[in-house]
């Protein structure tokens, strides 16, 4: 793509979004919002990034977690962090995604009042790119809303310009029945300004205040913002609740054509950055939406494998990998140049609307059952014409897996351990929750004080104590941390598991989720078992295509495969490679 491409390009997505608007004025304001200095050369590259699989590879694993998980009233929470990051996660993860860390008044950050600052409480930009200089730094772009206390709407209030422009308004008579919301809050809230009552758009609380797209000055705002976090050493973009971006009265104001424009713009920009820029889209929302943001390879570089979490919390709490195996075999391989980012815990709860469609109701309804039975929690959405459905369900995943459908058995190590070598063996980049790492139990007692079911998963460990804990190796959270970490870094040296390798969904057992990897120079080959089922599975000998002559050993036991049948244990996983 020359030059004159890249300016046609971006002048026509522009006019697609704003066709009122001159998008060559728009066009040239846009550049020198995100190259904001060298005018000669706008700072960009003279081709762009062509798609294809060397911006990620297998050794590329994200650590999840909040600035402040790690506290203990002396040193700012960022140095801890720092500190557990370089002491238990180099060679383990190489990639850091560091929750909002703005200042911020409600949502664990995700009502901003500040984008360009580091929230004081947690530290400063100096100890954001001392864990960038370590790792890949993934930051939110909470791009959607902001605070309602921040100085934009503040400004917005007194009718300040440009932001008594920036906000989404709308009128109590506008039909807003067709909106798809993720809360049952109201949608509207009405506000008074220097402009007289207004009523403003809240996709998700009232704390929370949509921006509007259709005003070019808060896309050109944010593409600032965007361009200090990378300056800071941000190379992965996370585009927070980024479907609801852009709104319009009469339809479901969600994955609206021009979202998706804007979304190609910024991977337009990304493309043609000198920095490497990997976006990812966060859309919580049923398989078909979700994949949709890969676009034809010009929107998102990743997308979260949203149906992965119910999937899997399924599978070990039925004995059944039947939903599972069902599910990938009719996922598509993600397009060139792209990934999926494989997940079972996150910040948020664990969503159940990227599983409609592929759990029955009635299997659905038993794992909340479960999950309530072991203390978790369920938060609802309000449904369009009315009603109430499960959003997410509130529990820690290792808390999760203390029990089955049966009941408790002793065995949550095990069928922990095997939920998460799924997400280690598919195709895409695997990221893992802080919590999870170190075996976090549901924190009953933060939900009451905070008044939040998300609290249940947000614990804040004392670094002192958490320290003590991870030394004894008797203990819950060693024995979690170093079962995770010795499979990442196993998987780290094989190309089998490269996030782009070929993948096939094997026809075995109903119990057992079996995937075949093969590296991209077709030279490794990984059978990768997971039993999600208390009892001996035994995979008859045409089950797997061992090929003959080749030396093929199980990469987590270190145990010779001879041709015949496989045994596996209860909730046992093998990694089964002519590569050891």
């Amino acid at each position: 793509m020359t030059e004159t491409s890249f300016s046609a390009r971006l002048s026509e997505l522009l006019h697609f979004i704003y066709p009122d608007l001159n998008a060559d004025i728009l066009a040239s304001q846009v550049i020198d919002a995100f190259w904001p200095e060298d005018p000669a050369h706008k700072g960009r590259r003279r081709q762009p990034r062509k798609p294809g699989n060397n911006l990620w590879s297998q050794k590329d694993a994200v650590l999840i977690t909040y600035g402040d998980s790690l506290i203990d009233g002396s040193h700012k929470p960022l140095d801890l962090m720092n500190d557990f990051l370089l002491r238990h996660m180099k060679g383990v993860v190489n990639g850091v995604h560091i929750l909002p860390f703005f200042p911020f008044t409600s949502d664990d950050g995700f009502a901003v009042t500040d984008y360009r600052k580091v929230n004081p409480q947690l530290g400063d930009w100096v100890d954001i790119t001392r864990i960038g200089d370590e790792f890949h730094l993934m930051s939110d772009l909470v791009l959607n809303h902001v605070s309602s206390q921040g100085v934009w709407f503040n400004a917005y209030r007194q009718g300040q310009k440009p932001y008594d422009g920036f906000f989404f308004e709308a009128e109590p008579s506008d039909d807003v029945s067709m909106v798809v919301r993720p809360r049952t809050t109201p949608l509207l809230q009405e506000v008074e300004t220097a402009m007289g009552t207004r009523h403003v758009w809240c996709t998700f609380s009232h704390d929370q205040i949509d921006l509007d797209f259709r005003n070019p000055e808060v896309l050109l705002e944010i593409l600032r913002i965007i361009r200090l976090h990378v300056d800071m050493g941000v190379r992965i973009i996370r585009l927070d609740a980024v479907a609801f971006l852009w709104k319009e009265i009469g339809t479901n104001c969600i994955h609206l054509p021009q979202t998706h424009a804007v979304i190609r713009l910024l991977r337009l920009l990304a493309d043609y950055a000198t920095e490497s820029i990997i976006l990812l889209t966060e859309t919580n929302v049923p398989k078909a939406e979700n994949l949709s943001y890969f676009g034809n390879r010009n929107e998102a570089h990743m997308v979260y494998n949203f149906p992965l979490p119910p999937l899997v919390l399924h599978a070990m709490m039925a004995g059944t990998a039947k939903y599972l195996n069902d599910w990938q075999r009719a996922m598509p391989p993600a397009p060139l140049g792209c990934a999926y980012l494989n997940f079972t815990a996150s910040h948020d709860g664990i969503g159940m609307r990227p599983a409609e469609g592929l759990l029955p109701p009635a299997e659905v309804a038993r794992v909340i059952d479960t999950a309530k039975e072991l203390g978790g929690l369920a938060s609802m959405r309000s449904l369009p014409g009315g009603g109430e459905s499960v959003y997410e369900l509130n529990c820690a995943f290792f808390a999760a897996m203390a029990r089955t459908y049966e009941g408790e058995d002793g065995r949550q190590l095990e069928r922990f351990l095997c939920s998460q070598t799924i997400v280690m063996s598919l195709e895409g980049i695997p990221a893992f929750y802080i919590h999870s790492m170190l075996g976090t139990p549901n924190d009953l007692e933060a939900v009451q004080r905070r008044g939040m079911n998300r609290a249940i998963n947000r614990h804040r460990w004392d670094y002192a104590r958490l320290n003590a804990l991870l030394e004894d190796p008797e203990t819950v959270q060693a024995q979690v941390l170093e079962m995770l970490s010795e499979r990442l870094k196993l998987r780290a040296a094989q190309s089998g598991f490269h996030p782009n390798a070929t993948q096939f969904t094997l026809n075995l057992d109903e119990r057992v989720f079996g995937l075949w990897r093969q590296s991209l120079d077709r030279a490794q080959s990984i059978f990768a078992l997971h039993n999600c089922s208390g009892e001996e599975v035994v995979i008859p000998q045409e089950g797997l295509n061992l090929i003959a002559d080749e030396h093929w050993v199980d990469l987590l036991s270190g145990e010779t495969i001879a041709a015949g049948p496989v045994t596996l244990a209860p909730y046992q996983c093998r990694w089964i490679s002519n590569k050891g």
